[in-house]
């Protein structure tokens, strides 16, 4: 019977981090071509007593999408975190919060890669709205490379409703709009801090960007007038934390 993928992750590096993380893998499915060459994989699976399977690789390009690496795991679903228990990390940590607010991405490779990219910045954790926007999926996890696994991730009703409850707490909000007036290397994002992407085709929403206190955008010298939202997101987050360690 063909596995249901809202249950399965797939892909070498999702697996192996999954695996590392801990907890929330039931069963492992490697392809009889692959075997060999995931000896990670093998050995953590034994050792932490998760069954494997072999399979043909007929049975991983019927079942998955491409890019499967011939490795799958079923899981427990990744659970969202609440946006209470998020606003709390940054004192945790001793460190000035840093968060990034995601207004209705919808493209899982788009959602997966800004994922990774938090996570290798150092980003306290993610809000996402859940209506009208990309959550967790098998595509989200593999874009990702695995940072799922390690980035709380925080799903709302309301994004305004978020900025707001952010704000109260001393956040300043910046929102990423090409049409801003202050470029991202004139900006100050040294302190607390919630950076703020719109969707990949309209950008921030109005009532989104009046919520914001700060609008930025990244300066372009091309012929092109757009950046894809993920590489716009890296851009705007590695200079932040640029900042924050000078």
């Amino acid at each position: 019977m063909k596995p249901s993928n809202d249950n399965w992750i797939y892909g070498v590096n999702p697996v192996l981090e999954a695996l590392k993380a801990g907890g929330r893998i039931k069963s492992i499915r490697i392809s009889s071509g692959r075997h060999k060459t995931v000896p990670e994989i093998m050995q953590a699976s034994e050792k932490a007593g998760i069954p494997v399977t072999i399979e043909t690789e007929d049975f991983f390009n019927k079942t998955f999408p491409k890019g499967h690496q011939g490795v799958a795991a079923r899981i427990s679903q990744k659970g969202y975190v609440e946006l209470d228990e998020l606003l709390k990390i940054p004192s945790e940590r001793n460190e000035p919060a840093f968060f990034l607010i995601l207004d209705c991405i919808e493209d899982p490779q788009n959602l997966g890669a800004i994922l990774r990219t938090a996570e290798t910045a150092g980003v306290h954790g993610v809000i996402i709205q859940s209506h009208r926007a990309a959550g967790f999926s098998p595509a989200v996890y593999k874009s990702s490379a695995g940072a799922v696994e390690y980035l709380p991730v925080a799903q709302v009703s309301n994004i305004k409703h978020a900025i707001d409850l952010l704000k109260k707490t001393g956040v300043w909000i910046y929102g990423a709009d090409m049409q801003a007036k202050e470029t991202l290397w004139d900006a100050d994002i040294r302190g607390p801090a919630a950076i703020v992407m719109g969707s990949e085709g309209s950008g921030l929403r109005k009532t989104v960007r009046e919520h914001c206190d700060y609008l930025l955008r990244i300066p372009l010298k091309g012929r092109v007038s757009s950046l894809n939202v993920s590489v716009a997101a890296a851009l705007i987050v590695f200079e932040a934390l640029r900042q924050r360690t000078r």
